[in-house]
């Protein structure tokens, strides 16, 4: 399979889900555009890095997902999106009553709006080109729930139903709407929790990642960048056609539980 010629607009993509997403779909040949709210050299050099390895073009657009008129504007300056990759995202941990109220905006703003202002904009492109893609990235706290996390777990249910709307709205038309449920995956922020988790509970690397951090994923393994990005390459296939409006979770059995 081939994604020459498509252009593909990842959300939060200079590092970690975003990055892995962006360089498998680079691979199976599409232009990408990445994405963050920072404007930094090392950002451009990623793109044209990108461009350089795989053939293709890429391009940095930073754009603040907090705002909906800039998460519109990412669009606008790409130019073209066949494939949109909603992943943009923070995250506070708090009891609901100590939850600061201007971070439950900005979780809902970056996790959950951001995400039908690009999509508001990319939908008239795709519908233009003929064929379209939109994968929003949710999280196994899309599905389930964990203590502390009520904006993150409100804004990524909410991701799940907004996928099934926009599906809905689709269905007679060649584009699909789904959601990458991802548990645990191993980035470069996971990693640099890792020595600060060892330190607080007393526990060596490997006792830490499977009794800790990986309580609730029964493969005790962290997912990896590469099988998000593998995820999405597949999601735009022609054997996912058929496959809008669904959930596809990869959390090592997080969900099953």
């Amino acid at each position: 399979m081939t994604l020459a010629g498509k252009t593909a607009v990842i959300t939060g993509s200079n590092s970690g889900i975003g990055l892995g997403i962006a360089r498998e779909l680079a691979k199976a040949g599409a232009n990408v555009v990445l994405n963050s709210f920072t404007n930094l050299p090392e950002d451009h050099a990623l793109a044209e890095g990108i461009a350089s390895e795989f053939g293709v073009e890429a391009r940095y657009i930073p754009a603040d997902m907090s705002k909906g008129d800039s998460a519109r504007q990412l669009i606008t300056s790409a130019g073209r999106c066949d494939i949109l990759i909603n992943n943009a995202g923070i995250q506070h941990v708090a009891p609901v009553q100590d939850f600061p109220a201007e971070k439950w905006d900005a979780i809902i703003a970056i996790n959950l709006s951001s995400a039908y202002h690009t999509v508001a904009a990319a939908l008239p492109m795709m519908r233009a080109s003929g064929w379209g893609r939109v994968i929003n990235i949710a999280s196994a706290h899309g599905l389930t729930a964990s203590p502390y996390k009520s904006a993150y777990v409100a804004a990524k249910h909410g991701i799940v139903g907004f996928s099934k709307t926009i599906a809905l709205e689709t269905a007679e038309e060649p584009i699909t709407c789904n959601a990458i449920c991802p548990g645990y995956v191993l980035t470069p922020l996971v990693e640099e929790q890792i020595p600060g988790t060892m330190k607080e509970y007393g526990m060596d690397r490997e006792t830490v990642i499977r009794d800790v951090m990986l309580a609730r994923q029964p493969s005790k393994q962290f997912a990896t960048t590469e099988q998000m990005g593998g995820t999405a390459v597949f999601l735009c296939s022609p054997a996912a056609d058929q496959i809008t409006g669904t959930t596809i979770s990869v959390d090592g059995g997080w969900t099953a539980l």
